[in-house]
């Protein structure tokens, strides 16, 4: 039997209410009573990202947190070694807890509140479970395969109002710094889309497309625990992703994965239309 959503969110909730807020709090004392100030101790990893105390200790919370309430489950987290992720993706049989401790690191240690806790159990290398919590907002996305996806305790199915139906209405979130420079150049040049953003917190831009907070998606390489999590709830709340080259998004490996999704299937062949003609990728 799969672990409960609901026991699973209160133990990620309990552990970023812990170990994320207190130190973001004290660092912005305009969203606390507390007026004292501290430092995010943060260096950069071998990839050029940047990783913090705080999401190791966030890691350490969360490993043994779920090793007590399912010891059954193996445990992969970003900040692992690559020797560590290789053997954890590569073993037969047990399923895997796959963890972001904290995903838009950089928006954190710099005082902007877009950051989240990522995580997803993989069994039999399938997505079984996602839950994203925003401990900034209090809001926590979670998915199980087949049974559909939620914000705190509300359905991500049946939107009202619907989303648009042509691209020149949505907002798009672009990651413009993975994608190829002709795709890049062309959309800076010629949008088919109202507007973009770019929020820097993978796991949780999946969870605003599902809940239609923009509507078009498109990011040029995420991690395994990016989208491990993201990606079934968007699918459970009924949108749709691939890679550009058309391939699934969910892969079980750790070389990096392209994204092209949208909130629904009728704007994602809109989206990969455009993409197709536009951006130099070619049709699988």
């Amino acid at each position: 039997m799969l672990p409960p959503l609901e026991t699973l969110r209160e133990i990620v909730r309990a552990a970023a209410r812990a170990e994320l807020m207190p130190l973001f709090d004290a660092r912005h004392p305009w969203r606390a009573s507390s007026q004292n100030s501290a430092d995010v101790t943060r260096r950069a990893k071998h990839d050029g990202s940047m990783v913090t105390e705080v999401d190791v200790a966030m890691q350490h919370r969360l490993q043994a947190d779920l090793a007590r309430h399912w010891p059954e489950y193996d445990f992969l987290g970003e900040e692992m070694t690559g020797h560590e992720h290789e053997q954890l993706t590569t073993a037969a049989g047990k399923g895997l807890w796959c963890v972001d401790p904290l995903d838009g690191t950089s928006n954190y240690a710099t005082g902007i509140p877009y950051f989240a806790v990522s995580l997803a159990l993989i069994v039999d290398r399938r997505q079984e479970l996602g839950l994203v919590y925003d401990p900034v907002r209090d809001e926590c996305f979670t998915a199980r395969r087949g049974a559909g996806a939620w914000i705190n305790d509300i359905a991500l199915s049946g939107r009202e109002p619907p989303p648009p139906e042509t691209l020149r209405r949505c907002i798009a979130a672009v990651d413009f710094k993975r994608l190829r420079v002709p795709l890049a150049a062309q959309l800076g040049a010629h949008p088919p889309y109202g507007s973009q953003r770019n929020f820097g917190a993978s796991s949780l831009e999946w969870c605003w497309l599902a809940c239609g907070r923009f509507q078009l998606y498109l990011h040029g390489g995420q991690k395994l625990w990016d989208y491990a999590g993201g990606s079934l709830i968007l699918a459970e709340a009924g949108g749709q992703a691939a890679t550009l080259e058309g391939k699934e998004v969910f892969n079980y490996g750790l070389a990096p994965r392209s994204i092209v999704a949208a909130v629904t299937p009728a704007l994602f062949s809109r989206w990969r239309a455009w993409i197709e003609e536009n951006g130099m990728v070619s049709r699988v």
